[in-house]
């Protein structure tokens, strides 16, 4: 791509709560946090925030993403969070919808919008290029911008830049101060910055791999409390109490009937309106769970209604009571029955751990996607995070297989 030259001047403000006395500026990062503990700044995922924090505050404190610019925002009125760092045109036009959070201290990390067109779309980029210098000479941007209440004194820059007519000083040249000859094409800027081949698995292999260690550790926490939550729900709709029967039910269409990603919403983003704020990371095992109840409870009731009605009828005429024989006779068989599809459960949840990114939790899709962005180095980065979920699931897949053909000879016989 090509860029035109910067149409806009922007820095990026710490946002904080009105309340909060302990955060008035950059340098009270430096000290400690109450409560012992790091403070949490939300920044839009592969945003120039998102660079700037983790480069001057580093392991002072702790970087949480989100995909919207708003979505910090609320968090930090929320309490989730203890500040935010957006760019100043999105803390100037969304402020006003956020009452409780004040700006600290001045912007930093003076950046440039600019306009990108397909590169050798030369005819474009200059004619964009001719309408951008016009628009700063003749005093129009600055209208629009005050009329957003988005002019300051950084805009400046933009008339000498149009003065200049020249980006950054490589991208393009439109003056006779600099000679195209001198500058880096935008190819060699790309070839510098993009990785290709193994080049790729060498640098972001190592994260990936910890971005699916992730994955593997909400997979394996959710997942038992699905099975024990699925199993008491379906033992509860068939053996339960009459009154409670109905509960049950809409419990399982509700959940069905709506996505898991909604669900992560309600619990992570709902809630706090509420004063219960629930950690990214419980959100995803909690949201996870509750989910897959709901299909495991209609697993485990099926295995349930395959059990002969004689077995619970001979179990109660030898003696047992109800819940005893529930234990000792009737789950154990239908555990066995269900194996194979729950296991196949257990592969699809694997992959459901991706949505869990809308809590702002940075799993194994997540990562591909970020660095997809940042690096353009897609298809290797593809390869990598498809080779990554087969590791995990095929020998699942395999067992899964194993333990179908093991019921089909012992169904058979």
């Amino acid at each position: 791509m090509d860029a035109t030259l910067p149409y806009y001047v922007y820095g990026l403000q710490l946002l904080t709560r009105k309340t909060d006395t302990t955060l008035g500026g950059w340098k009270d990062f430096d000290a400690p946090a109450p409560r012992a503990r790091r403070r949490k700044i939300g920044v839009l995922t592969g945003s120039a925030a998102e660079t700037y924090v983790r480069e001057h505050l580093g392991g002072r404190v702790e970087v949480v993403t989100y995909d919207g610019n708003t979505d910090s925002m609320r968090e930090v009125e929320t309490g989730k969070i203890d500040a935010t760092v957006q760019d100043t045109p999105i803390a100037v036009f969304y402020g006003p919808r956020f009452p409780r959070l004040r700006a600290v201290d001045a912007p930093v990390g003076r950046g440039y919008y600019v306009i990108y067109a397909r590169k050798g779309e030369n005819a474009l980029t200059a004619a964009l290029n001719e309408a951008l210098i016009l628009m700063v000479r003749n005093g129009d941007l600055e209208r629009i911008y005050r009329r957003y209440g988005l002019w300051n004194d950084a805009q400046a820059e933009l008339g000498a830049i149009a003065d200049a007519g020249k980006f950054f000083g490589y991208a393009q040249a439109a003056s006779a101060e600099v000679k195209p000859s001198e500058l880096p094409t935008a190819e060699e800027v790309h070839q510098l910055s993009r990785p290709h081949g193994w080049a790729v698995a060498r640098l972001y292999g190592g994260t990936l791999l910890q971005a699916a260690g992730v994955t593997v550790i909400l997979s394996v926490l959710s997942f038992p409390l699905a099975i024990t939550a699925g199993l008491l729900i379906a033992v509860g709709r068939l053996y339960g109490p009459r009154w409670i029967k109905p509960f049950l039910a809409t419990y399982v269409e509700t959940l069905r009937g709506t996505p898991v990603m909604l669900q992560l919403y309600f619990i992570f983003f709902f809630l706090p309106e509420l004063g219960i704020n629930v950690p990214a990371f419980w959100t995803a095992i909690l949201g996870l769970a509750v989910n897959y109840s709901a299909y495991e409870s209609e697993i485990y009731r099926a295995g349930l209604q395959a059990i002969p009605v004689g077995q619970m009828e001979a179990a109660l005429s030898l003696g047992m009571s109800r819940p005893l024989a529930l234990r000792r006779i009737i789950v154990p068989q239908a555990v066995r029955i269900v194996i194979p599809p729950v296991v196949n459960d257990f592969i699809a949840l694997f992959k459901d751990t991706s949505v869990c990114s809308v809590v702002t939790l940075v799993e194994l899709t997540k990562r591909f996607s970020v660095l997809s962005q940042s690096t353009q180095a897609t298809i290797e980065l593809m390869l990598l995070t498809a080779a990554l979920y087969m590791l995990m699931s095929y020998p699942l897949s395999v067992v899964a297989g194993r333990l179908e053909r093991r019921m089909a000879r012992e169904g058979a016989a």
